[in-house]
C-alpha cells in the first residue's frame, strides 16, 4: 500500500466535466446532473478496499445525508478493477448499501476523470462552489486509521470538510489554509 498526500490542486480550478455510470442506478450521471439546483458540488474519489477510505466512509455517508439537500455529492471509484476486483461494481454496490450512501457512486473505468481532477489517492476530496470552482481540497479531518506504523486516536468528525461546506453554504469562502488529505495511491492501469 503506497501512502500519498493529495495533490492540492489550485483553488479556483473549474470542476472538469464527467459522465460515468452510477453502479447503484445503472444510469449515466454527469457533473452538471450532480450540481443542478445545488449550491455546491462535492466530488469524492474513494474505493472499497483502502483502509483510509474504510476509516472515513461512514462519515462521508453522514455528510451526504446532512448536506445533500444543498450540496450535490458524488463518489467516484478510480482504481483498476482488473487488479483490485473488490473495487468493482459489486463491491461498490455492497459498500454503498452497507453504509446507506444516498449519493451516486460512479465507476471511472478509464481513469480519465481521476486524471482530469488530478486525484492521486483514495480518499481524495474536492469541494466546488455553485459555479463549479474549487474552494476546498484536502483532508476530511485530522484522524487517521490505526495501523502498526501510523495513525492516531482522533475521532472521525469530518470537521475540516464540514467547516468548508458550511462556509460555502453561508456565502463565504473557506479558509485558504488547507491540510492535504492522505490515502492509498490510486491503482492506475498499466500503460
Amino acid at each position: 500500500m503506497a501512502k500519498l498526500e493529495s495533490a492540492m490542486v489550485s483553488l479556483g480550478t473549474e470542476a472538469p466535466p464527467f459522465e460515468l455510470e452510477d453502479v447503484l442506478s445503472g444510469r449515466a450521471i454527469g457533473r452538471d446532473d450532480v450540481i443542478a439546483g445545488k449550491e455546491a458540488l462535492l466530488v469524492l474519489f474513494v474505493c472499497v478496499h483502502c483502509p483510509y477510505v474504510k476509516h472515513i466512509e461512514a462519515e462521508l455517508g453522514r455528510i451526504g445525508q446532512d448536506f445533500g439537500e444543498r450540496v450535490g455529492v458524488v463518489a467516484i471509484q478510480p482504481n483498476d478493477i482488473a487488479q483490485y476486483r473488490e473495487d468493482g461494481p459489486d463491491g461498490m454496490r455492497a459498500q454503498a448499501q452497507r453504509l446507506g450512501w444516498t449519493f451516486p457512486y460512479l465507476l471511472d473505468s478509464t481513469q480519465e476523470v481521476a486524471r482530469s481532477y488530478d486525484a492521486v489517492c483514495t480518499p481524495d476530496l474536492f469541494l466546488f462552489d455553485g459555479s463549479a470552482r474549487l474552494v476546498y481540497r484536502g483532508q476530511l479531518d485530522g484522524s487517521r486509521p490505526r495501523r502498526r506504523d501510523a495513525g492516531n486516536d482522533l475521532p472521525v468528525t469530518g470537521e475540516d470538510l464540514r467547516r468548508a461546506i458550511e462556509a460555502v453554504l453561508a456565502g463565504t469562502v473557506p479558509a485558504a489554509e488547507q491540510q492535504a488529505g492522505i490515502g492509498c495511491s490510486i491503482k492506475w492501469r498499466a500503460a
